[in-house]
């Protein structure tokens, strides 16, 4: 079994030039021993972005902290704590810090990404 706080979990920024302002944790995969699935810890500061990007595998992704927006396919919805959001194979997405506090979600992946 596998249980800590997140926040004791190492925090890596994501540096890439398409990102702005995003750190990442992984929180649980193939390290604790998860077969399928690897569980990431994304924080996004006020004003910061993800990359508009799209992969070969779908996604779930819950709200934990914070208000940003989800652009999907050119849609853009706002999101809160509290929310969640799929995301499709090969669906062009992004998503942005536009409160004045950490965004904060869990973004879980199949193994091998």
């Amino acid at each position: 079994m596998h249980v800590l706080p997140y926040k004791d979990v190492p925090e890596n920024k994501v540096e890439r030039d398409d990102v702005k302002d995003v750190t990442m944790r992984v929180a649980a995969g193939p390290d604790q021993g998860a077969p399928n699935f690897t569980m990431r810890v994304f924080t996004v500061r006020p004003g910061g972005h993800t990359p508009h990007h799209h992969h070969p595998y779908e996604h779930e992704i819950f709200f934990h902290a914070g208000r940003g927006e989800v652009e999907y396919e050119g849609e853009v919805r706002p999101v809160s704590a509290g929310h969640v959001a799929y995301v499709a194979p090969d669906a062009v997405h992004q998503i942005r810090n536009t409160g004045s506090e950490d965004l904060v979600f869990i973004c879980v992946v199949p193994n091998g990404i």
